[in-house]
């Protein structure tokens, strides 16, 4: 078994969305006097690779903790959605186009090519693609449980991205962000066998993740 690495790095100073906090790595101990080596990170919990449990957005919503380990783990269709412009819009022809028909109960990933362009840059920042209600809509009426994208936020950074995550989240489908997909994965037979496991973090809005793919 092999396993390719879907993540972002996380570091001091590391990219992230604008409105958190920023990301800090401090050394607090270190060799040889302290005989130690120890950091102390700071972050919001939606960070780097992270998911996205209902709670994020829906009021009562379940937490990262209600919902099943076996749940972040399973078949994965990958849309390759590579080429698109900044502030363009994912919507459910975009989908159509770039999934299978049969998705229920499988996961969909998102490769607009953004994870490549992360930086502190205005256009990374503040405008990525993003999945429109329309097509959040449109994931939901086709029963996919889980949908992941290579940047921090599936709606974007604009008017639309509260309404996304509620369609999403409402449904009860789990969103993982800030993903990075390298060139191999394209050329991978569908389904691939996906796996974002998030840390044991009890009633969260949502938790780091490293996601990867399997291959065997």
């Amino acid at each position: 078994m092999r396993l390719i690495d879907l993540s972002q790095p996380l570091f001091d100073g590391a990219p992230n969305c604008p409105v958190h906090p920023p990301v800090s790595f401090r050394r607090t101990a270190d060799h040889p006097a302290g005989g130690w080596r120890m950091e102390e990170i700071a972050m919001a919990t939606h960070t780097g690779s992270h998911l996205d449990a209902p709670l994020h957005k829906i009021a009562g919503g379940k937490s990262i903790s209600d919902l099943p380990l076996n749940t972040f783990t399973g078949p994965a269709h990958l849309a390759d959605l590579r080429g698109l412009a900044a502030d363009a819009s994912i919507d459910a022809e975009k989908l159509s186009r770039a999934l299978p028909s049969k998705i229920s109960g499988d996961i969909v990933l998102l490769a607009t090519g953004w994870g490549d362009k992360r930086a502190k840059s205005d256009e990374w920042l503040r405008h990525s693609p993003f999945v429109d209600p329309a097509g959040a809509r449109w994931l939901v009426e086709h029963g996919v449980r889980g949908v992941g994208i290579d940047h921090f936020s599936i709606g974007g950074m604009g008017p639309l991205n509260a309404e996304t995550h509620t369609i999403l989240l409402g449904a009860g489908i789990w969103v993982v962000e800030e993903l990075k997909f390298p060139p191999e994965v394209f050329s991978l037979p569908s389904p691939v066998k996906f796996w974002a496991l998030p840390l044991n973090w009890p009633g969260c809005s949502g938790a780091f993740c490293r996601p990867v793919i399997e291959v065997a």
